[in-house]
């Protein structure tokens, strides 16, 4: 269908269009009440790509026929959105956000500054075990009340907001399994946790630890300034019992396990639900409508993408193992980076060192924008209420992440 590849690139266009500018439609809600409720739903990032993906279906009805549309939406692939939001639920249940909190504390000894550190730079490195979503969900919900506050800086919470999705994305290549742009590849080039470990690993840890060290060194004032606010405010609440916060961490464990598998993770997940439900004096409400918008994203994201391979394809054959390199970071700043390391597996005979360069890149660029990486949309969920407008513009975003992003590309050519 030429016609529709080529209405499915304008449109997918527009729809990058749109989230670059999520934050002028806020402000436009605030400008004019009596559309105020449209207006901030086209505001809303999660929205987009949902958004623009039932334009694409319904102008695919009208062009190609309703059937077509049909079994093109049908034909997708949507593991992926369904497996963020089932483990976006689960990694930000109240007992296992309390578990992590007393493992931090642990580690930190309760100083502020520590535990902001932690949460930038050994979070993110667990995504590697307990996948790149169930990571940035865990991080934000950690780093948004002391971080993503009233008090710091707008230009400091964008410089930490870049060093976040940075880190997350290059955090999960210590395994083969965690990081969706991996994951893509992993089987067809025969990339297991220990080539990942030996040849991505250790640089990506390189590059979490400076790029957390230094945003953290950078933010030390309102992080002290927070902690003595806090030391007047009331008691919080009483931790969940361990034996519940384990049950929660088998859940998610087990999630994690049957990624690849939505109809087992899904009928897990309502396990997971019935539990909730039986110990309600343990739970805070589930942020069920976070991941749902998260999961309507990430689908959007898939039906539009799949629309793109016809001209992204060429451009990745086409470039040198180094041009390659800033190719796929750049590219990434446009499209899912896991959509470009799928095309680069399409490819015969591509070289080890196009394969390195192709996957370095892709990584290295995910943080730039909020569809450059799966677990963005997550992030911007959680964190967005810290922010001016309650609402992440996706330049603040772009400059936050740019220095991280060359951090991390200089560590990937060590």
């Amino acid at each position: 269908m030429p016609a529709m590849q080529q209405i499915g690139a304008i449109l997918f266009a527009l729809a990058l269009l749109h989230t670059f500018s999520a934050k002028t439609f806020e402000r436009l809600s605030h400008r004019f009440p009596r559309h105020a409720g449209l207006l901030h739903l086209l505001g809303e990032v999660e929205v987009v790509f949902g958004f623009w993906a039932m334009v694409l279906l319904v102008v695919m009805a009208f062009v190609a026929g309703p059937q077509n549309a049909i079994a093109y939406a049908e034909t997708q692939q949507y593991t992926e959105p369904l497996f963020v939001f089932v483990v976006m639920v689960v990694a930000a249940s109240r007992p296992v956000l309390d578990f992590v909190q007393r493992l931090v504390d642990l580690l930190s000894g309760g100083r502020p500054v520590l535990q902001a550190w932690l949460g930038l730079a050994l979070v993110p490195l667990a995504g590697s075990l307990i996948t790149e979503p169930a990571a940035m969900t865990l991080a934000a919900l950690m780093l948004a009340p002391q971080i993503f506050r009233n008090g710091v800086p707008e230009w400091q919470k964008y410089a930490a907001l870049g060093v976040l999705f940075v880190n997350i994305s290059i955090g999960g290549t210590l395994t083969a399994y965690a990081a969706p742009p991996v994951l893509m590849v992993a089987a067809t080039w025969q990339w297991d946790s220990a080539f990942m470990a030996a040849n991505f690993g250790w640089k990506a840890t390189l590059a979490v630890l400076v790029n957390a060290s230094a945003v953290t060194w950078l933010l030390r004032e309102p992080l002290r300034k927070g902690a003595d606010s806090d030391a007047a405010a009331p008691a919080a609440r009483a931790r969940t019992p361990l034996g519940t916060s384990l049950i929660h961490l088998a859940f998610l464990a087990a999630v994690v396990l049957l990624a690849h598998h939505p109809v087992l993770f899904l009928g897990l997940f309502l396990f997971f639900l019935g539990f909730t439900s039986a110990y309600p004096q343990h739970q805070s409400p589930l942020i069920l409508k976070e991941a749902l918008l998260v999961g309507f994203f990430l689908a959007g994201l898939v039906v539009l993408g799949s629309m793109q391979q016809w001209w992204l394809q060429p451009i990745v054959e086409g470039l040198q193992p180094l041009a390659l390199f800033f190719g796929a970071l750049g590219l990434t700043a446009i499209t899912d980076n896991a959509a470009l390391t799928y095309l680069g597996s399409l490819i015969d005979g591509i070289s080890p060192q196009a394969q390195y360069m192709l996957v370095a890149g892709a990584v290295a660029g995910g943080g730039l924008t909020v569809i450059a990486n799966a677990p963005n949309p997550a992030g911007i969920a959680l964190l967005r209420k810290g922010f001016r407008d309650e609402s992440i513009g996706a330049l603040g975003l772009l400059a936050g992440a740019l220095a991280p992003t060359a951090v991390a590309a200089l560590a990937f050519f060590l």
